[in-house]
């Protein structure tokens, strides 16, 4: 296998094909590039990272980049120096000693112990994850987002940043302390005037200090990153010699012990910082003089002034401060020693007098605590010093061979470092006096860092070493921060940040520099170290956790793409990183965790809500899927009940020859209907043979989609193509659906030109699907007057929605209205409820029983009971039925062009109109006769006619117009007339009226009389819903 590989841009795919044929994918091309750029994380980024060759690839904007040739490294340079580096740190020098001091050398293990063991999971997912194919850098941002998407991916980058930034905070706040406590202390801006305000004048100089100190850093990142990435060795050699100086001095201290006198007063202990000798009085000529100690503790230099109580009941004593490895001091440091704020450090086992609770503290020179300690604190504080784990993972691409390295040089470092941290935490229980370890800023060692008494051969090798190494983090958090965010800008995912892509023409990111210290200056102003360590803890923990979530998943579901190198791993181990995160973070700052949480929560939805749809394969759309298999099985077993049932529409749409829709209010009105609940599949048909219009159907499909997403239409579009209209709406109603999720209620539209249209089988269509849907037990909701139907954007302020009750059809007539005023068009309208009773009905009964029927199915409504009487057939009924016999019977023998039919049609329906007016039914056919047969029917026609049909369709002409109607369309007419008109004086301004939906016909010759009638009864109304129940309730009283 090479292990050095040549760059090959490859051109866009245009002058691909052009010149070697092949064909690339161009859709991931600039996110990829983009990712490349980026190395991405501040505590977890590399200082071995060569930015000038990774800026070295914005000269191949627009190309995508095969293979990536340069210096290869090895897994101890490339990966466990640099993890090394970035996780030994600030802690390990400021804070470590203070921690085993506080809590004791048990609970401290406990400490570490946990951190590591959180650290060492999350890196046994990282490698699992970092060696199934190549990681860009990016770092824990690439793998999270590519393994839970880019919702996952771009809230856990975004609060993965914030840590990172607040990670370059927290190093300048400890070099400032390392520079103000322990190099220059006149170098503080802010003196303390007065007793008790040592502590806020040192954060007003690390606020001073720190603004001026991450602006000069901004300033080198600007202008020479290439520097700081020189200086990365120079940063590591200090920690390393740093930790060779601390067991140097620990081994020395088995036969050499250190002199660090520490003096104590009673069991209290002194700071050393306002005098020198550690006595009340000394003796010399014979003569006893008072010391500087002696005036802090009494009002005079004289043996007679009054003095504290406490000083004078107990002695000043001076013991060793550094006792050594041998001298069993480890025994006294194993338990805790908690405290609250403002209490003296005291030495457990020493005696002491108590003094006068009246005793003033004011001015005496005793070592504080200065904050409130427990274990839960010791824990968040602790934990950003075994960060820096993914170092290896970000580089990826730099790696000889990344499958091997980055599990290796990971888990050795992770190692390297937890035996460091565990085997410190002895030795300096070992070595130190308990007193001393507790004295946070060394006050009682002349201002010296506790570490640094320990270490040999000078303490100053730890002090300027450790003040190197958080100026180099420091930096090294400013270079990396904005990279990730300048990553995940790039990735177009969260759209509000997409400015911060952008960056100087060699790609250096300005502007998320100019934010990233922005950033870090709100840590800067925290100004205490201890506080902004928990915030950091926060965000790290949460990437982590989602790492070991990541790896869970993907192991769990076994996508035959998750294949990782390192075999090492299992879902159960992820999920015990996962699970120890999650506590971890609660243990940290349960407040901290929630905040963590709800800005990453608000981050996500804001992604799903807004941000650009990315297919990156990721984990969380296999575990949807899987999900879905599994509830579909579940949905399999049975029909709903009837308390679970609601709509689940197939809608129907009609297009025209562009392939957009004809009635864009049928998915408004559906919409309305369903507010996002519930199946909504929305299909066509095409007249066409798919093998040669696959393309028109993908093009149909995206202008249906694209519809749906404007009216908000929450669904699935399906298109069938088919060589005939009607198999098409057959095969939709028979397979649109998967296992238990399908459609039990067919919505479409009305064929408004039923009578005119070119393509005289439109209503032998829709009748055709009437039957269909009674056949498969479905309900059907035909709309009639679609384009007068409202918009979303629509709002009804008044009006009422009408149900016009006249069969029981399972409660869709009921269930309807509720679920259309839950949409806020239709929220402010009135629900009223027909019915209607005969002559020998009880119609005072019948309101009454309606409206308990009503009060038990928990439905607001008006009703009212309308009674229709028996009365003689008009003779516009009359009239009616005979035209329409006259016109089906006509279309049936004549045998005419398209054009002369419509003609012939459409002279029938205007004589149909204008005999209205006619007196009685005898006097209107024999006027319409003769007429008719003048204007359709001239001599030259009925010649020529004559010659193409047989003699026998002549003498059928006439029997057209000497027919009588038939007696049971004539009935049928007189129900539809007397019903619209009933409807209409009660529900001509209704807002919407619902109908029962007749059934058509079992005799097919009867199809066009049935279009007639359900013509008639919506006669005269603006918006109708026809509703033809399934034949079963959906709508029940009990709960």
């Amino acid at each position: 296998m090479p292990t050095s590989f040549t760059v090959v841009p490859v051109e866009a795919q245009g002058e691909e094909r052009q010149r070697d044929g092949q064909r690339r994918e161009e859709e991931d091309d600039g996110d990829e590039r983009d990712r490349g750029t980026g190395d991405g994380i501040a505590r977890e980024s590399s200082p071995f990272i060569n930015w000038a060759e990774l800026g070295r690839g914005n000269m191949y904007e627009g190309k995508n980049m095969a293979l990536f040739e340069g210096p290869r490294m090895g897994t101890f340079i490339g990966v466990y120096l640099p993890c090394l580096q970035n996780i030994l740190g600030v802690i390990l020098f400021l804070r470590l000693t203070w921690i085993v001091g506080t809590a004791g050398v048990l609970e401290s293990f406990i400490i570490v112990f946990m951190c590591c063991a959180c650290t060492i999971l999350t890196a046994i997912s990282m490698s699992a994850i970092a060696t199934n194919g190549v990681v860009p850098a990016g770092g824990s941002y690439y793998m999270i987002s590519r393994s839970l998407g880019p919702e996952f991916g771009g809230a856990v980058g975004l609060c993965f940043y914030l840590g990172t930034t607040f990670a370059g905070a927290m190093y300048i706040l400890g070099t400032i302390e390392i520079l103000l406590t322990y190099i220059s202390p006149s170098a503080a801006i802010f003196k303390v005037a007065d007793v008790g305000e040592e502590t806020e004048a040192m954060l007003n100089n690390m606020r001073v200090y720190g603004t001026c100190i991450v602006i000069l850093m901004a300033i080198v990142v600007f202008v020479g990153v290439k520097y700081v990435n020189k200086l990365a060795l120079v940063f590591l050699a200090c920690v390393i010699l740093s930790i060779i100086a601390i067991y140097a001095g620990v081994i020395k201290t088995a036969f050499d012990p250190p002199d660090f006198p520490i003096c104590l007063l009673g069991n209290r202990t002194l700071s050393k910082r306002s005098f020198d000798v550690c006595a009340k009085f000394t003796e010399s000529n014979n003569e006893t003089k008072t010391t500087p100690l002696w005036r802090l503790f009494c009002d005079s230099s004289l043996l007679n002034a009054t003095c504290d109580d406490y000083f004078s009941l107990n002695n000043v004593t001076e013991i060793q401060g550094i006792p050594g490895i041998m001298s069993g001091v480890l025994t006294d440091n194993l338990w805790n020693a908690y405290s609250e704020k403002g209490s003296i450090v005291e030495k457990k086992d020493q005696a002491s007098v108590a003094g006068s609770e009246e005793s003033k503290m004011g001015g005496i020179p005793y070592v504080f605590t200065d904050i409130t300690t427990y274990f839960t604190m010791l824990v968040g504080i602790y934990f950003p010093s075994v960060t820096g784990i993914m170092a290896g993972s970000n580089r990826s691409g730099d790696l000889k061979d990344a499958q091997k390295s980055i599990p290796t040089g990971t888990i050795l470092a992770i190692s390297t470092t937890s035996f460091i941290y565990l085997s410190c935490i002895v030795l300096f229980g070992a070595c130190i006096e308990g007193v001393i370890l507790r004295d946070k800023f060394g006050e009682a060692v002349n201002g010296n860092l506790v570490v640094g008494t320990l270490a040999w051969p000078s303490p100053w090798v730890i002090v300027i070493g450790s003040f190197f190494s958080t100026c180099g983090a420091g930096l090294q958090s400013l270079t990396g921060a904005p990279r990730l965010l300048q990553a995940i800008a790039r990735d177009g995912i969260v759209p509000f940040i997409q400015i911060f892509g952008h960056g100087k023409a060699n790609g250096e990111p300005t502007w998320a520099l100019l934010l990233t210290v922005g950033i870090c200056e709100i840590g800067i102003l925290i100004a205490s170290l201890d506080s902004v360590a928990p915030i950091l803890s926060m965000f790290f923990l949460m990437c982590y956790m989602f790492v070991n979530l990541a790896c869970a998943v993907q192991t769990l579901l076994r996508t035959p793409n998750w294949r990782p190198r390192f075999k090492y791993y299992h879902w159960t181990l992820s999920f015990l990183g996962m699970s120890l995160c999650l506590a971890l973070m609660f243990i940290c700052s349960w407040y901290y965790a929630l905040i963590g949480m709800l800005m990453a929560g608000c981050i996500y939805k804001y992604i799903e809500y807004r941000g650009a749809e990315k297919e990156w394969g990721d984990g969380i759309r296999g575990l949807s899927l899987n999900a879905a298999r599994y509830a579909l099985l579940r949905v399999e077993d049975g029909p709903p009940h009837t308390k679970n049932w609601r709509p689940q529409l197939l809608v129907l749409l009609n297009l025209d020859n562009e392939q957009t829709v004809k009635h864009p209010r049928l998915l408004s009105f559906t919409s309305q209907l369903k507010a996002g609940k519930g199946l909504t599949i929305v299909g066509s048909v095409l007249q066409e043979i798919y093998l040669d219009k696959c393309t028109k159907t993908q093009k149909a499909e995206e202008n249906v989609k694209a519809l749906m997403g404007v009216e908000k239409t929450k669904g699935f579009c399906q298109i069938v193509v088919s060589p005939n209209l009607r198999d098409g709406i057959s095969y939709l109603i028979q397979s649109a659906g998967l296992g238990g999720m399908k459609h039990n209620t067919v919505l479409m539209a009305w064929p408004q030109s039923w009578k005119q249209t070119e393509n005289r089988f439109s209503w032998k269509n829709f009748v055709d699907t009437v039957r269909e849907t009674t056949s498969a037990q479905q309900a059907l909701l035909v709309a009639k007057n679609i384009d007068l139907f409202p918009t979303n954007q629509e709002r009804f302020t008044e009006g009422n929605i009408d149900v016009w009750w006249i069969v029981h059809d399972g409660g869709m007539l009921m269930l309807l209205p509720f679920l259309l005023r839950q949409h806020k068009v239709w929220r402010k309208c009135k629900m009223r409820i027909f019915t209607v009773a005969q002559m020998d009905d009880n119609s005072i009964q019948m309101k009454k029983d309606l409206q308990m029927f009503l009060y038990h199915l928990r439905l607001n409504a008006q009703v009212e009971v309308v009674e229709m009487f028996e009365n003689d057939i008009s003779a516009f009924t009359y009239e009616k039925t005979l035209m329409m016999e006259q016109r089906s019977q006509m279309l049936k023998q004549m045998q005419l062009s398209k054009n002369e039919r419509e003609r012939e049609a459409q002279l029938i329906h205007d004589k149909n109109t204008a005999s209205r007016s006619a007196p009685a039914v005898e006097a209107s056919v024999a006027a319409a006769v003769p007429e008719k047969v003048q204007m359709t029917w001239t001599k030259e026609k009925f010649v020529a006619e004559k010659h193409k049909n047989k003699d026998s369709n002549v003498s059928g002409f006439k029997d057209i117009f000497n027919m009588k109607p038939n007696q049971s369309n004539v009935r049928r007419m007189h129900t539809a007339v007397k019903l619209n008109g009933v409807v209409l004086n009660k529900s001509q301004h209704a807002q919407l009226v619902l109908l029962n939906m007749p059934g058509p016909p079992k005799n097919r010759k009867g199809d066009e009389n049935y279009m007639e009638f359900l013509e008639v009864l919506t006669e005269g109304l603006d918006r109708v819903l026809l509703v033809r129940g399934s034949g079963r309730e959906v709508i029940t009283i009990y709960s």
